[in-house]
């Protein structure tokens, strides 16, 4: 049993590493996309683009969040249990689900772009709203094979196919806003640069609307030349399948709540760009000189003059947080690749298997969010500086960024632990956490918001208290449900005293090595520097601690002979 064990847990590692890697290259890929717009455009221009994702993105939600997942779920239940006969009917009912639902939410996102653009006061990202809607039909179909194999641990073609998205969005994308910026007025004979902003910003969405559908392509010709393993002898051995309105209403079932969940707060997100805007456009009209004392010298004349500085101050808090979703996304992959493997101990009734699966998953969640969001506070300075350059807007997005890497521990940490309770059979738990979550974002968004002393970073705030929350509970309702309590002093207390000792050596190093190393490229020098200085510190650390297994280090190159120095030393479980 121990052996089947540490194989689930490798398994857990080696799935979460395999994707969480390529997501996190997909996300720097995002990054150089946002950043590069950032600094082609200004800070108009990158609310003008966050405006347009805000609302693709709860639409998207919609359509796609809760059913990967509950196929997910669905397949490796079945897998389990040897029915693949089951596997496959689960795939043929999912996918002219998705149609259906990615055509619903297209046409959704038409129709509130014309009322949305008004409550934000941005009519010039009417057009981006419009070219981004069919990125949410082929994003569906592209879930529904991305859930498919998720559920049989096969995390490589939802990897492959988040990769082809996001070159395709950087490149393409880049290049149209690229042409359009700087030689629309030649190509077009446009002059106002306020229009030739607005369908440059159209233009660069144009980019991933395309790489959606080259990503849906991609996973689509990979299924029908390679199949899915499943051969021929597994299904003649399968029992009967389930009918399919059976299979639906089982789908049916598990995602709504799912993906209901998902939805709050997605929806909340949008609510957090239409609240945060208003209750700044609220400040200038009424206390101006009071919201402005606090960023003197680092909001432009002509955006005052304009009536865009809430657009303005939105597109700084995008700058940020481009960077604290880079650490979201890499736990996202510990969620995905926690649902199967947890589902499969849970469904086998094995509770030392459960047990060993629930704190593996908490303790590499814990082991990465802590320090990375320590990380983000105590560099922020020199990471935006050496993502975004001099953009305007950088100074006052590195405040934003201080305070939102203390909410991305929680908020990152929040996705696999509703994952377990999902995989536990809790699916109705993640929406009513995230329905009261949201209520508690948006009040504190709109308290926060409205002191010009706060303004945007009420949006950090929010995110703080709604995540601690939904942590608390989660975490409580999973102990309630399997009758399993974690050992904390393993998952949480231990990676926390590692991650301090971590992110203050980041912070000395980088100090020390600014006033040794000087010169043009002197901050990226002594920024590398001191996040592998902090890295080694937190390693040798989690060493000391003995919060590293045996199964973690087997899962490297040359793990065995690694494995077998550091038992010498006794330094790890």
């Amino acid at each position: 049993m121990k052996k089947i064990k540490a194989n689930k847990n490798q398994s857990f590692i080696k799935g979460a590493a395999i994707l969480g890697f390529c997501l996190l290259i997909v996300k720097v890929i995002g990054m150089l996309y946002k950043v590069s717009l950032s600094r082609l455009y200004g800070g108009v221009g990158a609310g003008l683009l966050n405006n347009a994702y805000e609302l693709y993105t709860p639409l998207f939600t919609l359509a796609t969040a809760g059913f990967p997942i509950a196929v997910s779920r669905m397949v490796s239940e079945s897998m389990s249990k040897g029915r693949y006969r089951d596997v496959k009917r689960i795939k043929n009912v999912a996918v002219p689900f998705f149609v259906v639902s990615g055509i619903i939410c297209v046409l959704l996102m038409v129709l509130f772009s014309f009322f949305y653009v008004r409550i934000i006061d941005a009519p010039d990202s009417f057009i981006s709203m419009l070219v981004l809607a069919p990125a949410i039909f082929f994003g569906c179909l592209v879930s529904a094979y991305r859930g498919y194999y998720e559920g049989m641990r096969n995390m490589i073609p939802t990897s492959i196919s988040e990769i082809v998205e996001a070159v395709v969005k950087l490149s393409v994308g880049y290049s149209f806003a690229y042409v359009v910026m700087n030689y629309g007025g030649t190509l077009f004979g446009i002059t106002d640069k306020n229009v030739l902003l607005k369908y440059s910003v159209a233009a660069a969405i144009l980019g991933i609307t395309l790489g959606s559908f080259l990503s849906f392509l991609y996973i689509y010709l990979r299924y029908k030349i390679e199949g899915d393993g499943i051969t021929k002898e597994m299904l003649k051995a399968s029992p009967r399948p389930k009918s399919k309105s059976e299979t639906f209403n089982i789908l049916l079932k598990t995602a709504v709540p799912i993906g209901l969940g998902a939805l709050v707060m997605s929806v909340a997100g949008t609510v957090d760009s239409a609240l945060i805007q208003r209750r700044i456009i609220a400040m200038m009209g009424k206390r101006p000189d009071a919201l402005l004392s606090q960023y003197v010298g680092l909001v432009p004349h002509e955006y005052i003059d304009e009536n865009r500085v809430h657009t303005y101050l939105w597109g700084c808090y995008g700058y940020a947080l481009t960077i604290m979703n880079l650490v979201v996304t890499v736990t996202q992959a510990f969620g995905t690749t926690a649902m199967p493997n947890v589902t499969d101990a849970f469904t086998k009734g094995n509770r030392a298997y459960l047990k060993s699966s629930i704190e593996t998953v908490m303790r590499v969640t814990f082991v990465f969010t802590i320090p990375a969001g320590l990380g983000l506070t105590v560099l922020a300075d020199p990471i935006m500086h050496v993502v975004y350059g001099n953009v305007e807007g950088v100074d006052i997005s590195i405040q934003i960024l201080k305070l939102m890497g203390i909410a991305v521990i929680v908020f990152a940490a929040a996705t696999p632990m509703c994952s377990m309770l999902q995989a536990v059979g809790r699916v109705d738990m993640p929406l009513k956490l995230y329905t009261v979550g949201m209520v508690i974002k948006v009040v504190s968004n709109y308290i926060f918001c409205g002191i010009p002393e706060i303004n945007v970073q009420g949006g950090s705030i929010g995110t703080l208290l709604c995540y601690t929350y939904v942590i608390i509970v989660s975490v409580y309702v999973l102990i309630k449900e399997t009758g399993i309590v974690p050992d904390f002093k393993v998952v949480i207390i231990k990676p926390m005293i590692a991650s301090v000792v971590c992110a203050a050596s980041a912070w000395v190093s980088f100090e020390l090595l600014s006033k040794i190393i000087t010169g043009r490229f002197a901050i990226y020098a002594n920024l590398v520097l001191s996040v592998i200085a902090a890295c080694v510190f937190y390693l040798i650390f989690l060493l000391l601690l003995r919060e590293i297994t045996k199964d973690d280090i087997i899962m490297m190159p040359k793990g065995n002979k690694i494995v077998t120095m550091l038992e010498k030393y006794h330094l790890i479980r």
